[in-house]
């Protein structure tokens, strides 16, 4: 037992360390305003957070989503490449929300609360860098349900 014990201190340690390291930096680099911004953050699950980035992007008008795209562009040359991978974006929720919540809880693997606030808060990206074939799946499966969905 006692081995296990120290295994289970050491795990614990280690965790531990770079924790506080990170602590360290956080206080030296911000104030202290920032930094009960950041716990708050942190809190947060990952819905609240989607939510979040949804009220920030309408009140200073940019989008999160357009960065990731225009970072992958890869320069002017080859135009008449294919674009190989997809976002694919819930528009609009149509008139059968059950339906639509219970497809992207299958599609997504969600619980069905996080489905629905998925749902909820469209327009919004449900899935981002998927294959051409997979994406148009996606789209394909919702739009049986009465979603409107874009690929990008």
């Amino acid at each position: 037992m006692s081995e296990e014990e120290k295994k289970v201190d050491d795990t614990a340690v280690e965790t531990e360390a770079p924790t506080e390291v990170a602590e360290e930096t956080v206080e030296v680099e911000m104030t202290t305003d920032q930094k009960k911004l950041v716990d708050q953050v942190e809190k947060m699950t990952v819905l609240e957070l989607h939510a979040l980035v949804k009220v920030l992007e309408k009140k200073f008008g940019v989008s999160a989503a357009a960065v990731a795209v225009a970072g992958g562009g890869g320069g002017g040359e080859g135009g008449g490449e294919e674009q190989s991978e997809f976002t694919v974006e819930l528009t609009s929720m149509g008139e059968s929300k059950i339906q639509v919540i219970k497809a992207v809880k299958e599609i997504l693997a969600l619980g069905l609360k996080e489905a629905k606030d998925l749902v909820e808060s469209a327009p919004t990206p449900l899935k981002e860098g998927v294959k051409k074939e997979d994406a148009e799946e996606m789209k394909t499966k919702l739009e049986g349900v009465g979603a409107k969905v874009t690929l990008k």
